[in-house]
């Protein structure tokens, strides 16, 4: 059953990531780089602030998305040549959580957009040569699969910036 989406109010969240260059057809593997990242804060000893991300930089659905897989941390840190660092902006997000597999996602975007489009809402976001350029838009993986195996149980929350 669909969430009704919501406005939310976001601090500034400080960040790491591994950055790439995906088609749709391989947005799934990107969910492994999360697994370097976490790797990453652990060489360092740094601890999460919360859940991991995909961070939607410029979507053109039909060549290629410049992606983000992230995790939030405590304070800004330093990156390095494999690991970028950076800031989640503040701001308003209209927001909504999607409960079930990663195939629903689509399904929960789109309602999403729809959305917005009725509250007469604008997104954060411009176009580019390369696509949509979008100044935050998240979905944030608030369910770790190795903790729930029942992936209809799984919880993603989506987060885009409204202007």
């Amino acid at each position: 059953m669909p969430v009704t989406p919501q406005i939310t109010e976001r601090p500034e969240q400080p960040y790491v990531a591994i950055r790439a260059d995906v088609t749709m057809e391989q947005l799934p593997g990107l969910a492994d780089r999360l697994g370097e990242v976490f790797g990453w804060l652990a060489e360092r000893a740094i601890a999460p602030a919360g859940p991991p991300f995909f961070r939607y930089r410029v979507i053109d659905m039909e060549r290629q998305l410049k992606v983000e897989a992230g995790v939030p941390v405590p304070t800004a840190v330093e990156g390095d040549n494999r690991v970028t660092a950076g800031v989640l902006p503040a701001g308003r997000y209209a927001t909504a959580t999607h409960v079930g597999t990663y195939d629903g996602l689509m399904g929960a975007v789109d309602n999403l957009l729809q959305w917005a489009d009725a509250q007469n809402l604008q997104w954060d976001k411009s176009d580019a040569e390369e696509g949509e350029r979008w100044a935050c838009r998240l979905e944030i993986y608030l369910t770790d699969p190795a903790e729930q195996p029942d992936s209809a149980r799984w919880e993603t929350q989506l987060a885009f910036r409204l202007k």
